[in-house]
């Protein structure tokens, strides 16, 4: 059951999944449906208490202003620390997913003590803007998708979900369940608060907005020598967000981590990939 909680001085919900004597295991994404409820279930079943919640500025959080955030990235990386604080757990196994991978490199970094096991799934060590020159870019061909989008009317539930649909389908590496994408981008919908702008908060919602316009800070890459905890870095062999090298440049970077390529996963999380996300992200644990 979802709750409100008190992380680093903001309101957050949090919901989680087993038995809190298990195996803590802490899932950043962007609103908490980053991580379905069938696969936190899973997690669950396996003996991990799972947590999950929504960033700032995302869905029943504490509200935001996506354009102009009144927060740092080393903010949020500070509530990621104050949510296990409300759960009472002092260190928990840390896994982040997209956006929620910046910030689980930088809870490793500057709250190690807080950090079991971390792992790190379709990310890249680098923040927000152009990337370093050695990694690869967004692909060009999604990048006109997302320059040239379509009107969208956001206060219209099938027009927004619609064009989620689509940017999912350019997101997915194949094959592509439109129907597992639509519930899912409908269940995101059906959890943003009402808003005077819907179109800013469906965007953050949906697509992580806020972080174009969020102050990252110092850069952290030439930092990544000194994560300490056991790192496993999983990434889709088809992500052309993320695409695969920024992946394979977190395991070479990261001390003793380990590369796990996924065929056909793109910057998503489908049902298809967790027979091999899953028990990968198990055996990390255990």
């Amino acid at each position: 059951m979802e709750k409100l909680i008190k992380a680093n001085g903001v309101e957050l919900c949090a919901e989680t999944f087993g038995e809190p004597g298990d195996a803590p295991v802490l899932l950043i994404g962007n609103t908490m449906l980053t991580w379905p409820d069938d696969f936190c279930g899973r997690v669950a079943a396996l003996r991990r208490f799972a947590v999950r919640y929504d960033l700032r500025g995302t869905a029943r959080s504490a509200p935001a202003d996506p354009d102009a955030p009144d927060y740092t990235l080393r903010d949020l990386v500070a509530d990621a620390a104050g949510v296990l604080d409300a759960h009472d757990l002092p260190s928990a196994h840390v896994v982040g997913f997209g956006v929620g991978g910046w910030i689980a490199q930088l809870l490793a970094l500057d709250h190690p003590a807080r950090v079991t096991t971390l792992t790190l799934i379709a990310t890249r060590p680098t923040a927000p803007g152009p990337n370093d020159a050695d990694l690869p870019e967004h692909a060009p061909e999604l990048m006109a998708h997302f320059m040239n989008p379509p009107e969208v009317d956001w206060a219209d539930r099938a027009s927004v979900v619609g064009f989620m649909v689509e940017n999912a389908r350019h997101l997915s590496g194949p094959p592509f369940d439109e129907a597992e994408a639509r519930e899912h981008i409908e269940r995101i919908y059906d959890r943003t608060p009402a808003a005077p702008d819907p179109g800013k908060a469906h965007r953050a919602d949906q697509m992580a907005t806020a972080f174009a316009a969020l102050d990252s800070g110092p850069r952290w890459r030439e930092r990544l020598g000194d994560i300490t905890a056991p790192t496993l870095v999983i990434h889709g062999e088809d992500d052309a967000f993320f695409p695969l090298g920024n992946g394979e440049a977190l395991a070479a970077e990261i001390p003793g981590a380990e590369l796990v390529t996924v065929p056909g996963m793109g910057n998503e999380l489908p049902r298809r990939t967790w027979d091999t996300v899953v028990p990968s992200l198990l055996r990390h644990t255990s």
